[in-house]
């Protein structure tokens, strides 16, 4: 019979705030693991200390190389990797034996823990159990007395080693957080937290509930003097108003203030005009669909409000809110806010009685049509139609009869919204509608995600169209009976 594997949480350093079953199987275990450093002292051994006993074998899993330093070929990704497989062997030769192995763990094993790569190489093999612990979060929140998350607020753990960029964004986006592995993440996790404008309201907890535990504002730590075993916290901010705000007679209403809806363009700044990063600088607040609020650059004291992308009514409704307690609001569309984006949103919920007294104010963008346009030619050169095969919000009745007519027209036409993973037809009945009007022949742009990273651009023809190669993320351009293609260029004659 082979032995289990434990996985067993510490907890975050006081030997006291290990659960009873922690310390039970610690001391029932035969073989005692734990991960060290070169010197061979382990914290995790020093925690558990207590609750070993005469003659349990101890295993230690020395560490051969720190991020700095290593001769292996592979980098320290490969040395590493190396050692997690030997120490996978080790132990296993223990589990064959019948023996039981307690892998010590601060804090929570599946926590940023170490025993999680034990875990992956033998838990196919053998029995395994994870008992967890209280992590390094909690014991800070604890140590510092401040609640973490209350009510409908929203708690962000993130690792200090992101880029200071994307931490900024993330911990703009979240209510409360906690950074963790710090140590020489330090000066960057700072400057995060100054960029998204919460560095006054973070606190700097190093050792939590050791005794030698230390508690200071974030913004006055000395970066050369902070060891891993510390975390950055941006604790509940509704606890912290109600602190620190005493009670004071009704403020007088605050006049409105505005709503700037803002045309992102198809992708990357450079397709941003100059009238739109600069209303994006002076905003207070960024509203929007999450991928577009991603693309708006951080700024301190700005606060960002991201959303799913079919919440259109309720985006626009936030950002009146907000703009009529005061605040100058922009809403973020991808292209232009007014080509089936967040502009008509706006404006229809404030006609509904939403924000009332607000302004609103469109800044247009460049669209996705115009982008995708641009990489083959000239194929908008003349009269064109832009339209949305989507039938979320209009039944396919109706797109189809603008089909017809657009067809009969002889117009270009521009498809936004040609497919989904839940509208697979809609492209192949339009593409049956256009040919009543048009030849086989006639020029195709597929454009896909013009201006990012995946940009695919495409020539084919009506006849040779193939839906299933269409997405979300594609615009399709169909010609005119005018429109000519040559080489790679496609363009409609102004004349005829």
């Amino acid at each position: 019979m082979t032995g289990t594997l434990y996985g067993v949480g510490l907890g975050p350093g006081d030997p006291e705030l290990m659960t009873v079953k922690a310390a039970r199987l610690i001391s029932e275990a035969s073989v005692i693991a734990y991960h060290c450093a070169r010197h061979g002292r382990s914290i995790a051994r020093s925690v558990a200390e207590p609750y070993l006993r005469e003659g349990q074998l101890e295993e230690k899993l020395v560490y051969p190389v720190t991020t700095e330093t290593t001769d292996h070929p592979g980098g320290y990704e490969g040395a590493i990797a190396d050692f997690y497989e030997l120490s996978a062997k080790r132990l296993a030769e223990h589990l064959d034996a019948g023996r039981d192995v307690v892998l010590l763990c601060e804090g929570d094993p599946f926590f940023y823990g170490s025993y999680m790569y034990m875990h992956e190489r033998l838990a196919g093999r053998f029995e395994a159990v994870v008992v967890p612990g209280v992590t390094s979060v909690s014991a800070a929140s604890s140590v510092f007395g401040r609640p973490l998350v209350q009510r409908d607020e929203v708690l962000t753990v993130l690792p200090g080693t992101l880029p200071a960029p994307e931490l900024a964004r993330r911990l703009a986006d979240t209510d409360a957080a906690a950074v963790l592995k710090l140590g020489r993440t330090f000066s960057s996790v700072r400057e995060a937290f100054a960029e998204a404008g919460k560095l006054d309201d973070a606190v700097y907890v190093e050792r939590a509930t050791w005794g030698q535990q230390r508690i200071e504002p974030l913004a006055s730590v000395d970066p050369s003097t902070v060891p891993y075993f510390s975390l950055a916290l941006l604790p509940s901010p509704a606890y912290a108003s109600r602190q620190s705000s005493p009670a004071s007679p009704p403020a007088a209403a605050p006049s409105a203030g505005e709503v700037v809806v803002v045309g992102l363009g198809p992708a990357g700044p450079e397709w941003l005009t100059p009238e739109a990063a600069s209303e994006l600088d002076a905003a207070e607040h960024i509203v929007g669909y999450g991928p577009y609020v991603a693309r708006v650059p951080q700024k301190a004291g700005q606060q960002r409000h991201a959303s799913g992308n079919r919440v259109e009514a309720d985006r626009a409704r936030e950002a009146l809110s907000l703009a009529a307690s005061g605040s100058r609001v922009a809403v973020v569309s991808s292209g232009d806010p007014g080509v089936f984006a967040m502009a008509s949103a706006v404006l229809e919920q404030l006609s509904a009685g939403h924000g009332a007294g607000v302004r609103v104010r469109i800044v247009p963008g460049v669209t996705a049509a115009q982008a995708a346009a641009s990489r083959v030619g000239a194929p908008l050169g003349h009269d064109y139609c832009v339209l949305s095969l989507s039938d979320r919000l209009k039944p396919w009745e109706i797109i189809e009869k603008r089909l017809d007519a657009a067809g009969a027209a002889d117009l270009v036409l521009a498809l936004y919204n040609p497919a989904s993973r839940t509208r697979t037809t809609q492209l192949a009945d339009a593409r049956a509608v256009l040919l009543r009007h048009r030849s086989a022949g006639t020029p195709v742009v597929v454009a896909r995600d013009v201006g990012g990273p995946e940009e695919d651009i495409r020539i084919t023809t009506l006849g040779e169209l193939e839906p299933s190669t269409v997405d979300m993320r594609c615009l399709l351009i169909v010609g005119s009976s005018r429109t000519r293609s040559d080489n790679g260029i496609v363009w409609t004659p102004r004349g005829y």
